[in-house]
């Protein structure tokens, strides 16, 4: 299948996907996010695809934010639908996906690109990556999410202040408030994340699916997140991939997870 503003490819078991609009600085519209909603959904059915990892398309931005002219003209009612929409796809396809998720971030990673990204299960960014959430100097605020997972990840005060300044902030400090989990040189991000992804996949991908959702019924109010856990745990009992890797690890060999 083809789709107007994503590229992809599967190789060793993981879906690289190419958000491609670089006249638009790869700015979402929810044509984009629509299809990088069936383009995910299609990769749960596929048991090749293990991991998936999002790449901006150029060598300037991630996703530089929200297209600004399918905003421009909303009222209050539309703009309530649009989000809507696209928090079904942030909440549910992304983050609860049972395939991990890599946001490999090259440049900007501004407003909706950076509530994309931190939907994603791991963030990865190049040297010369930009963070920031500049809504407020639109008179907006963040709405695919961003006020809710920037918290979570740097704490209130620092989010808060993050979003009323509407400041970037670089790599470095994106690193060291937690935000994104490694950074690395612009011309090694595809050599990082591929050994990267290789470290992940020499696990089981049975136990992944167990452990995002363990670990996404924490920020739920409506589920207990022991009792989770302890559900999930149990459900790895009886797997081929719990049988292999106890074999393995009994008979001092490394696991081969199908």
């Amino acid at each position: 299948m083809s789709y107007n503003n994503l590229l992809f490819e599967i190789k060793d078991n993981v879906l690289t996907i190419l958000i491609n609009r670089p006249k638009q600085l790869n700015s979402i519209n929810l044509e984009t996010l629509l299809e990088l909603d069936s383009l995910i959904k299609d990769s749960m059915l596929n048991d090749e695809i293990r991991l998936i990892v999002l790449y901006g398309s150029g060598d300037k931005s991630f996703v530089a934010g929200a297209d600004i002219n399918e905003l421009a003209n909303l009222n209050s009612s539309q703009a309530h639908k649009l989000t809507k929409d696209i928090h079904k796809i942030l909440n549910k396809t992304i983050e609860q996906s049972t395939k991990p998720i890599i946001a490999a971030i090259n440049g900007y990673a501004l407003g909706g690109g950076l509530e994309l990204a931190m939907a994603c299960h791991i963030r990865i960014a190049s040297d010369n990556a930009k963070f920031g959430m500049p809504e407020v100097s639109l008179g907006l605020i963040p709405g695919y999410g961003g006020t809710q997972r920037l918290t979570h990840l740097v704490g209130k005060g620092r989010a808060l202040e993050i979003m009323m300044t509407g400041r970037k902030i670089d790599s470095k400090e994106a690193l060291d408030i937690g935000l994104i989990s490694y950074v690395v040189k612009q011309h090694e991000l595809r050599n990082f994340v591929s050994e990267f992804c290789m470290t992940i996949l020499a696990n089981s991908s049975n136990s992944f699916k167990h452990l995002i959702k363990s670990v996404n019924s924490y920020f739920n109010k409506n589920q207990d997140g022991f009792k989770t856990e302890l559900n999930e745990f149990s459900k790895c009992f009886g797997s081929d991939d719990f049988k292999e890797g106890i074999d393995a690890f009994l008979n001092k060999r490394k696991p081969n997870f199908k």
